[in-house]
């Protein structure tokens, strides 16, 4: 039987923050795989809260991993706006990012998935924050993730719409009433699982 492994890179929406492990929508898809019969390893996570694209960048150097693995996600991008970082800047590390995320897959593009940046404006943690500033910004960021996702012909999945809908809900919400909840990552797990089994039947 074939093994499937994952390697998660990212940032606090990637571990989960102020979830358990298990409720991260990296566990989560798996777990949705496994149901459908694909025989996954547990996922690989190279993500801490807070983290910008340049120092993700620095744990993927530090960090012993695979040469390569099934499938790759690649969630960054919202500490860059938030701490002010250039735009160009940020277009510039997510490319190399997205290069290795390929590389870690193998080359194989549809086995790599960007996921869009949520939005943070929407959340009670920000009622004090100039939202629609926020909000403008992460549109511009999510527009050079798409971009870079369609250069490379990698997947791209959007969830920042569906996670500006719930993102005032209490449901939906950590305790932080910042990062999502278990049940918001779900809906992000069920877009990547479908997306990734599709890749599978088509890729092998």
């Amino acid at each position: 039987m074939k093994i499937y492994t994952y390697l998660a890179l990212g940032d606090s929406y990637t571990i989960g923050e102020k979830v358990s492990l298990f409720q991260s929508f990296p566990y989560q898809a798996v777990q949705l795989l496994r149901q459908k019969g694909y025989n996954f390893t547990a996922p690989e996570i190279v993500a801490t809260t807070g983290w910008t694209t340049g120092e993700l960048q620095s744990a993927i150097e530090a960090t012993k991993l695979l040469p390569t693995y099934t499938m790759v996600t690649l969630l960054i991008g919202v500490n860059n706006q938030y701490r002010g970082r250039p735009v160009e800047e940020f277009r510039m590390h997510f490319r190399y990012l997205l290069e290795q995320a390929l590389r870690f897959a193998d080359n194989i593009a549809r086995h790599v998935t960007v996921l869009s940046i949520p939005d943070w404006s929407v959340t009670p943690y920000a009622a004090n924050e100039d939202r629609n500033r926020i909000s403008s910004e992460i549109d511009l960021y999510n527009f050079i993730c798409q971009a870079e996702a369609a250069h490379f012909q990698t997947n791209y999945i959007d969830i920042t719409t569906s996670q500006r809908a719930d993102g005032h809900s209490s449901d939906y919400l950590a305790s932080d009433r910042l990062h999502p909840a278990g049940k918001e990552y779900l809906k992000w797990a069920e877009k990547l699982s479908a997306e990734m089994e599709n890749a599978f039947e088509t890729t092998g």
